[in-house]
């Protein structure tokens, strides 16, 4: 395989790790040419302050492209607003093989109607306003990395890292896949979507220590009997003071907060498994397939087939 042109697009304030996590993929596995381009000459700050001198401007940045990704970070509002970049990511989509996006990056490809009728995702926080700015892409909020037909997105910061291995999956295949993931100390595919971080982070972290372990034992636990007296019990308290105290610290209820961890079980489950629908169900304490399915419907707007027939991972682990 010959040297295939990998262009990274950065801009003032981007987010460094955006860049250097999934750059260090691509140099891992080798046969790949990277350039880094923005708009302007000269060193371009990330948002922690560091400085990265691009190798040339969008003007310079010509010919056939093999993989764009345009990277995110706190200067991405700026950088939508900049006619000269979103009009040569336009161009530039046109002649590459494939477009990727990290974190809130896919605000840039959305500005540049790249999205339009596609399934993406960006970081978890930002999901709604992605939703509401362009409500012709369909996010999926949950998702590490998204491909639709030849775009890639990716969830925050470090799954930029994810998307990378994935597209070098694409190109070369499992075995040097995990030659990286080994290398770099990573899950060659992490387990589970981003929203197994946004439904923690959902939740306030309490300041009783008793809470925290419950939270961290009910996400661990989605089977079990996760009933508020079961849960007050568990927590050594009244249930009148549990709900109320619960609630109070974590900024949700108990009954809200264990049906996002089951959701996100079964969702895990869906994509990584070829478990049959009930044994999700009963796995991830829903007990029934028709519950399972009303909690999809309701949170989800799908099916649990319909989820698992465009979510399943196929890729080597």
């Amino acid at each position: 395989m010959k040297d295939v042109r990998v262009v990274f697009v950065i801009f003032p304030g981007f987010q460094i790790l955006d860049l250097t996590g999934p750059h260090e993929v691509f140099h891992q596995a080798g046969p790949y040419a990277i350039e880094t381009v923005a708009v302007a000459e000269g060193p371009v700050p990330a948002s922690g302050g560091l400085a990265v001198a691009p190798t040339a401007t969008v003007a310079g940045c010509d010919g056939a492209i093999d993989t764009l990704v345009v990277v995110g970070g706190r200067g991405t509002p700026e950088a939508c607003a900049d006619a000269r970049l979103i009009g040569w990511l336009r161009e530039a989509a046109g002649r590459s093989r494939r477009v990727a996006s990290v974190c809130t990056g896919a605000f840039l490809l959305a500005e540049a109607g790249l999205l339009d009728g596609r399934r993406a995702v960006t970081h978890w926080s930002s999901c709604d306003r992605l939703a509401a700015r362009h409500p012709s892409v369909v996010v999926d909020p949950d998702a590490l990395f998204v491909q639709d037909g030849n775009v890639w997105t990716s969830a925050g910061v470090t799954a930029g890292i994810d998307l990378a291995l994935a597209l070098v999956e694409d190109d070369l295949g499992a075995d040097e896949t995990r030659r990286i993931a080994r290398h770099l100390v990573m899950f060659v595919q992490r387990p589970g979507g981003q929203a197994q971080f946004s439904a923690q982070l959902e939740a306030r972290r309490p300041a009783r220590e008793p809470l925290r372990d419950l939270l961290a034992w009910i996400t661990a636990s989605p089977d079990q009997d996760l009933t508020v007296p079961a849960l007050a019990r568990r927590a050594d308290m009244s249930e009148r003071n549990f709900t109320r105290v619960f609630t109070a610290e974590t900024g949700r209820t108990p009954a809200a907060f264990v049906e996002s961890v089951r959701l996100e079980a079964a969702r895990r489950l869906l994509e990584t498994t070829d478990d049959t629908l009930d044994a999700v169900a009963r796995a991830c304490g829903f007990g029934t397939v028709e519950t399972l399915h009303r909690c999809f419907r309701r949170s989800l707007r799908v099916t649990p087939g319909q989820y698992r027939r465009h979510f399943r991972m196929t890729r080597s682990h």
